[in-house]
């Protein structure tokens, strides 16, 4: 199945210890497979082996990760007592005393409230316990992130095959029209010759060879045939897996090439119609698979 290079995924994963890991993840149209990361800090040593994770789930688009953690252990984190930087306190408050003359009583519980003495550090945890947190979120995040793309994606295929019908329909009815038109353009000029030359006996051979002048300025056999092929082989690339989004975008091109073609050699109304609501769905084709991986 096709999968849209738009989707979202999230998901969340925890401890006994009280430590959980939450990733976010997003994506929109994109050329190329480019991966944003907005991590912690302390998960910044593990961005390569979240890059080549999400690699297995994403072929294109531009794709954000949001990362983030709660650690509630008892683990977490500890006091350090700056012993130097509290012996300095200590020292000025000796020298103000002996300057000024005046009795200076510091608690301890005083001393610790000043800057850089006491200091809360967060512990460094095992290195392993948060990898396994945050492969496990990301891989429950990606999962879900692919299933919303496949959803899109099968969409975008419905609707893509709604197209091709309406576009093989409008190419069914200018092939059929096709001769017609030379047809009526004999008939057209025959009349006009009789009434010009006021004569019954015209000249068959030189009627025949602006016939075949016209119809070689207006033929578009060549284009049908290709715009039918175009359009039964994306039909079948529709129905592949993988990435096809480059395919279906070169294919899109080479239709709008032969639709164009059409639409400059058409001189009669109803066949001129049906060439603009085929360069038409060609348009939205194209502008429809710019979603597609």
């Amino acid at each position: 199945m096709i999968r849209s290079m738009t989707g979202f995924g999230h998901g969340e994963m925890s401890n006994s210890q009280n430590q959980k890991v939450t990733i976010e993840i997003k994506s929109v149209n994109h050329r190329y497979c480019d991966i944003s990361l907005k991590l912690p800090k302390k998960f910044a040593m593990y961005e390569a082996k979240i890059r080549n994770i999400m690699k297995e789930y994403a072929n294109r688009g531009k794709v954000d990760i949001f990362v983030s953690y709660e650690d509630l252990s008892e683990t977490a984190v500890s006091l350090h007592y700056n012993k130097a930087m509290a012996a300095e306190y200590m020292e000025v408050f000796r020298k103000m005393q002996e300057d000024f003359g005046i009795e200076v009583q510091v608690s301890a519980e005083q001393l610790a409230r000043y800057p850089e003495v006491v200091s809360i550090e967060e512990v460094q945890q095992d290195e392993e316990v948060w990898w396994g947190l945050l492969e496990a979120a990301l891989r429950e995040a990606a999962e879900h992130f692919v299933e919303t793309r496949t959803v899109e994606g099968e969409n975008l295929r419905t609707d893509l095959m709604q197209k091709l019908s309406q576009m093989e329909a409008d190419v069914d009815f200018i092939e059929q029209r096709s001769p017609d038109i030379i047809a009526e353009y004999r008939g057209k000029l025959e009349e006009k010759v009789k009434e010009f030359l006021e004569d019954t006996s015209i000249e068959e051979n030189r009627i025949a060879a602006e016939v075949t002048l016209y119809a070689d300025k207006i033929a578009v056999d060549e284009e049908i045939v290709r715009l039918k092929s175009h359009i039964a082989s994306m039909r079948d690339v529709l129905e592949e897996e993988g990435s096809i989004g480059r395919k279906l975008d070169f294919m899109a091109q080479e239709m709008n090439r032969e639709a164009n073609t059409i639409l400059s050699k058409s001189n009669d109304v109803a066949l001129s119609d049906h060439a603009i609501e085929l360069k038409t769905n060609v348009e939205k084709v194209r502008e429809q698979i710019q979603n597609i991986e």
